[in-house]
């Protein structure tokens, strides 16, 4: 998926042409379970590339993250240790603030890592929908990981303003921010380009949260120059500074990654879901709809109503047909199941006899 900046990461890209920007495109094998004439079960796996092409998808996505992270790890690691070298030659509270916060990213890509290789597993008898929630999970682990990097940077920077102390060699300092502002945001702009990429709200909020530590990078450039210009408390203010910087990004980050566990997705889709099936010729309502993540990739459910003349095998071509423009239209949708009731002219309903079960279900 091609990098739009002001895109929530909830949301696939929803321009026309319908194929996910990864290059790949789901077709389904359709599994046909039918009740009877007045209700059509239809969900699928594959119809013409069989399932491990499912499967290939999830080791394809998963690479692309391993490998996002390999190459983000790399770059942080080399630019905190540069900052920590310069900690120890001119004492500076800021720059090990800093530091700290870039080896914490370092060590949020171990979960992440360990989710998308669990991503790669086939779908067994007890996690029906795959292992794909491994990585909202990680998600979790990586605030964690977050938040406590930036208490421990925010009680040594308290330190530091209770007991001040004179920083040394400011130019070496201010090279140092520069050098952490550059290194991060360059890891943000991979991240979040891999992140929207394959669908990892994980990934993607990893990367935001590069972002504000090259942003915060800068605050220690401020502050180096403030200590130059003679202001003693410039150095861990700057450090404060940083810290109620990583609070905001940390409140981002958890927002994210509890929608996505809570099965939120941006209204915007559901909308185009309703779309492409209201499109769809036979089609004569729409009832509920239902969108969630699983992993890097959508499954959707939806009620539809079509005449209640029409035979089986017309209300299953309708049903079909809009399934394949569902997969064609929505990007990342893997998996679909689409409900199917007569409309009965007379103003009967279909599903009397649950009824009381689902009054959400309207047959209008």
């Amino acid at each position: 998926m091609a990098n739009h900046p002001h895109q929530d990461p909830e949301t696939p890209n929803l321009h026309g042409g319908g194929h996910d920007h990864t290059g790949q495109h789901f077709h389904g094998r359709h599994q046909h379970h039918s009740n009877g004439p007045v209700s059509l079960l239809i969900g699928f796996v594959k119809h013409s590339h069989a399932e491990l092409d499912v499967i290939n998808s999830a080791v394809d996505t998963s690479r692309a993250g391993m490998r996002a992270l390999k190459i983000s790890v790399v770059g942080l690691g080399l630019t905190a240790l540069i900052q920590i070298l310069v900690v120890s030659l001119s004492g500076s509270i800021a720059l090990l603030s800093e530091s700290i916060h870039n080896f914490s990213d370092v060590l949020t890509a171990l979960p992440l890592g360990i989710a998308f290789i669990l991503g790669r597993k086939k779908a067994d008898a007890h996690y029906t929908y795959g292992y794909g929630r491994a990585e909202d999970l990680a998600g979790i682990f990586i605030i964690l990981i977050i938040s406590v990097s930036t208490l421990i940077a925010l009680y040594e920077s308290i330190l530091r303003l209770i007991h001040p102390q004179e920083i040394h060699q400011i130019p070496l300092v201010i090279f140092a921010g520069f050098v952490g502002f550059a290194g991060n945001e360059a890891v943000a702009i991979y991240r979040i380009r891999i992140g929207r990429k394959i669908g990892s709200a994980a990934l993607t909020a990893d990367g935001l949260h590069a972002r504000s530590d090259g942003l915060a990078s800068l605050s220690v450039v401020v502050g180096a120059i403030g200590a130059a210009l003679g202001f003693e408390y410039a150095d861990p203010v700057a450090s404060l500074v940083i810290g109620i910087a990583i609070i905001g990004v940390l409140r981002e980050a958890a927002r994210d990654i509890y929608r996505r566990l809570m099965d939120s997705v941006d209204p915007r889709l559901v909308d185009k879901v309703k779309e492409v099936l209201a499109s769809t010729p036979g089609i004569e309502g729409i009832g509920a709809v239902r969108i969630r993540w699983i992993g890097h990739d959508l499954r959707a459910e939806a009620d539809i109503l079509s005449d209640s003349e029409l035979s089986l095998v017309e209300s299953h071509r309708i049903s079909e047909e809009a399934h394949h423009r569902l997969l064609h239209e929505i990007p990342r949708l893997s998996e679909a199941v689409i409900h199917t009731s007569p409309k009965y002219k007379s103003g009967d309903s279909a599903h009397l006899n649950i009824a009381h079960h689902f009054p959400e279900r309207s047959d209008d």
